[in-house]
């Protein structure tokens, strides 16, 4: 099932493998609908981390539910399963062929946490920002006025002579005319 508002969208489903690419497509597309094409390649990439963690980790019922929420400057992505345990991010080996995906979720994101909520389950969500980090406005000197100066100065001016050098080439302007 999904709902969705002009700033929140909610997918409920079962966390097994082909499911979990629809929501990645579902994810791409509200966030296109949005206009936050930046975000897409993230999003997607951290809700198919904390998908696969309900799939791989939670008990028994794999029932989750997926919700994005746009707020101000943020996007959060949440995933609501029925396992009340936490995540545990672990310390993967070199080796290893699992067990970087919620490392993965906190290098992409701004911040990600998971809260229990009781019996019923738990929720495991990330924040990116939906701007652009502003960078510090350059400051540049201020523009100072250039002095005229006399023709005549250039023409007083002492040719530099050397040996074998030819002649200087004809002063020409740079504006078109």
């Amino acid at each position: 099932m999904i709902s969705h508002s002009n700033r929140q969208c909610t997918v409920e489903l079962q966390a097994l493998p082909s499911r979990i690419g629809q929501v990645r497509r579902i994810v791409s597309a509200h966030l296109r609908y949005w206009h936050m094409d930046s975000l897409i390649d993230r999003a997607a990439l951290g809700v198919t981390e904390l998908l696969t963690n309900v799939h791989l980790h939670a008990r028994q019922d794999k029932t989750c539910t997926v919700e994005m929420e746009l707020l101000l400057d943020r996007l959060t992505v949440s995933v609501r399963d029925r396992d009340p345990r936490l995540p545990v991010v672990d310390d993967a080996g070199p080796l290893a062929t699992c067990g970087r995906g919620l490392a993965m979720v906190a290098a992409l994101s701004e911040s990600w946490g998971a809260r229990p909520e009781g019996e019923s389950g738990k929720v495991v969500w990330f924040s990116l920002p939906t701007a652009a980090p502003v960078s510090p406005v350059s400051v540049r000197p201020a523009r100072r006025l250039v002095e005229e100066v006399s023709v005549a100065a250039f023409t007083e001016a002492e040719p530099s002579v050397g040996l074998g050098a030819s002649p200087p080439a004809p002063v020409r302007s740079a504006v078109a005319g």
